[in-house]
Parts: C-alpha cells; sequence; structure tokens
C-alpha cells in the first residue's frame, strides 16, 4: 500500500501538461532491401514490390524505428523514458490501439519524415491499479506532404507481484456473423522475425523468464502490432481493396505457441470489421477498416 501510496504521489506530482506538444523527427528511406525483408517474413515473394511501387498502407509501421543506444535502454528493452517520452513512474508499457489516416501513398525509394508529438498523457486508476494512457500523434510526409496521419495509444501499468499472473477478467465475446475466419498459429519465428525489422527489443516478446518473473504472463507474448498487421492483410485478401484508414483496439494478450483467429464481415457506410480471437473464443483485438467508396 505504501509503494502505492507513493506511486499515486508521483503521478499526481508530475506535470505532464508541460509534455503535451513536444515533439521529434525521424528520417527513414523505403528502400528495396527493407521492403524484400518484409515481404518474404509475410510469405511474400522478395521482389513482389519494385522501385516506385505503392506499399500496402500499414506497412508503414514497419518503418522508423526507435533507434536507442543500449545504454539508453530500460529493464525491459524498450527506450528509457525521460527524453520525448514522458518519464512516468509505472514498469510495465503495451500497446493498445491506433487511429490512422492514410492520406497517400509509401511507395519503395521515398525519402520519408516521421514527425511525432505527445497529444495526450492521462492517468487512470482501474480494477488492475494505476494506469497511464500515452497518446503519440504521428505524421509522415514525402516531399512535405502527409501520406500517413497515426494517433498511437500505449498503457503504462505498475509492476507484478512475482506469480501474480494476470488480472482476472471475463473475456470479452467477438463479434457475430463472420463471413470468413482463418485460424493462424502464433509463431515464435515470425514474431522473431517481425521485432528484427521493426527493431523492437520488448523483452515480453522473446525472453519468456522475463515474461513470466517480471511482468505476469504465461509464456512470451505476441506483439500487438503483428496481430494488427496479420488483420490488415487478411481483410485487404477478403475485400480486395485498399483501406483509407483504420482504427485498432487491443482487448486481450496473446501468447506465442498459441492459435488465434482472423475473422470479418462488412458493415454500412464502406467499413469493414475484424477481429482476432483467442484460442478459447474471447476478443484479443479488433480493427475496423475504412474502405474507399
Amino acid at each position: 500500500m505504501a509503494e502505492q501510496g507513493a506511486i499515486e504521489r508521483d503521478l499526481s506530482a508530475l506535470q505532464f501538461r508541460d509534455w503535451i506538444g513536444r515533439s521529434t523527427s525521424t528520417e527513414d528511406d523505403i528502400t528495396v532491401s527493407a521492403v524484400r525483408r518484409i515481404a518474404v517474413t509475410f510469405d511474400r515473394p522478395a521482389d513482389t514490390y519494385g522501385h516506385g511501387d505503392a506499399l500496402p498502407p500499414h506497412w508503414y509501421s514497419m518503418f522508423f524505428p526507435a533507434l536507442a543506444r543500449q545504454s539508453e535502454l530500460g529493464h525491459d528493452g524498450h527506450p528509457r523514458k525521460g527524453d520525448f517520452l514522458p518519464p512516468v513512474p509505472l514498469p510495465r508499457r503495451m500497446f493498445v490501439g491506433r487511429r490512422v489516416r492514410f492520406p497517400g501513398a509509401l511507395r519503395v525509394g521515398d525519402h520519408a519524415v516521421k514527425r511525432s508529438e505527445i497529444a495526450a498523457v492521462t492517468p487512470k486508476l482501474g480494477r488492475s491499479g494505476t494506469m497511464v494512457f500515452l497518446t503519440v500523434r504521428h505524421t509522415i510526409s514525402v516531399s512535405g506532404k502527409p501520406v500517413v496521419i497515426e494517433d498511437q495509444e500505449v498503457v503504462y501499468r505498475e509492476a507484478a507481484a512475482p506469480g501474480a499472473g494476470l488480472p482476472q477478467k471475463a473475456p470479452t465475446p467477438p463479434p457475430e456473423g463472420a463471413a470468413w475466419r482463418e485460424t493462424v498459429f502464433l509463431d515464435p519465428v515470425l514474431l522473431f522475425r517481425y521485432s528484427a525489422i521493426t527493431w523492437n527489443g520488448h523483452r515480453i516478446h522473446y525472453d519468456a523468464d522475463y515474461a513470466r518473473e517480471k511482468e505476469g504472463y504465461p509464456a512470451c507474448v505476441q506483439n500487438g502490432g503483428l496481430t494488427v498487421h496479420l488483420l490488415v492483410d487478411a481483410a485487404i485478401r477478403h475485400s480486395g481493396k485498399r483501406p483509407a484508414g483504420l482504427t485498432a483496439r487491443l482487448s486481450q494478450p496473446l501468447f506465442v505457441g498459441q492459435n488465434m483467429v482472423l475473422a470479418g464481415h462488412d458493415v454500412e457506410d464502406g467499413r469493414l470489421a475484424t477481429w482476432a480471437e483467442t484460442e478459447s473464443g474471447g476478443l484479443a483485438a479488433s480493427v475496423e477498416l475504412h474502405m474507399p467508396a
């Protein structure tokens, strides 16, 4: 209780409003070699895309990795907080969702710039303890014109007690009436290659002992960004359309070595609903895609 009180005092004392509006910019080249690595990771021929070709819109998330020096990493493998990211005094960090618009397209050979800005920092007290939700707006531009605008949300949570496991709550049931369904094995090799492409060193994705002992998970955790990527891939295959935007939300963690079910159906106003189910049938993630007319 004393530790909980200290965390709450630290959160109330932090001037989070001073972080709102802070920004940073990075550059990346959409090179043929990088595109080939992504293509083969998702089981496409290496030469699927050539110079000048437009990439699938959701591939933007595999560029612009956070290039923190080794000495700048925290105990969990993420870059330490307090530089661009606010110094939230909570150790566990998880991706929970994103809202994205695609006003343009990234093409092979582009030189692109990403501007990232702290849009919101919101402390909350929930059933599982103190949390802080952080929203970062990313704008990716080519030749000064935006091609991707993303609001990404992550949550910071308290440390898990040794052996405590995950908070127990009833799983959310998935939607009904799927027009298509696919079963996907959560392959540790695919997760490894995805983490390498995105330069993601978060230990929950590859260090099973750390995931169990420090963060309370039963096994290595599936990357939420990878789940969203697979959902969008499936939606594009079944619809044959390129989305103009999407909204993604993660509801429940998935674990390496399990199976997940991808499913979806059309909804009104040119939207397509997709979701991922756990092995036990609970809702793990949902993505709504906004399709062009």
